[in-house]
């Protein structure tokens, strides 16, 4: 199971959840050109592999491993997926 980044991120797309991420799998980081339209931070399910690093290093404690994902943001699980499939 993946982890998924929630509604706490929309609007504060703090990276440094990127920094210790260690499969590059937390996007848009700075260096991308979609980063300043994007309204927060995604992690792609796919590459994923739910070591958890991501989650003390976030601010606004926004990540969450999908199966303790509070159920009123269950809608991000496929928010972030959409992400990558564009």
């Amino acid at each position: 199971m993946p982890h998924i980044i929630a509604e706490p991120c929309v609007g504060t797309k703090d990276t440094a959840c990127v920094a210790v991420c260690p499969v590059d799998c937390i996007h848009p980081t700075k260096d991308e050109g979609d980063f300043e339209k994007a309204t927060q931070l995604y992690i792609d399910p796919d590459t994923c592999i739910d070591c958890g690093l991501c989650v003390d290093e976030c601010p606004v404690k926004a990540i969450f491993p999908e199966e303790d994902l509070p159920a009123e943001w269950q809608k991000f699980v496929q928010i972030n997926a959409d992400y990558y499939k564009k």
